[in-house]
């Protein structure tokens, strides 16, 4: 056994919440620590979402590697940043779906 599970930062677009719930749920139940994106129950200002953005990029500097959740392939704006983001710091990218 390693000395500390593995260590996984979830990033994807809002729209797939659920898939990224049952990611989380998944991961978790095969002993990943998960790190994920904050959920909000309704529209967020923008001065907070920068905020909570930058937060995610600090999830992904701690997570051993990156999931994007994308059904479809999608990859939107947001998350093409958290991409760019994990490749320049060396953090391994892999996909739920083909991009």
């Amino acid at each position: 056994m390693p000395d500390r599970p593995e260590i996984v930062c979830i990033c994807g677009s809002a729209r797939f919440a659920d898939a990224m719930r049952a990611a989380n749920r998944d991961l978790t139940f095969a002993g990943v620590i998960v790190l994920a994106p904050a959920e909000a129950d309704g529209p967020v200002p923008e001065e907070r979402k920068a905020a909570l953005d930058a937060l995610h990029l600090r999830k992904i500097d701690l997570a051993d590697r990156v999931l994007v959740v994308n059904p479809g392939g999608y990859v939107g704006a947001s998350t093409s940043r958290e991409i760019a983001h994990a490749r320049a710091t060396g953090t391994p990218v892999s996909f739920t779906d083909p991009v």
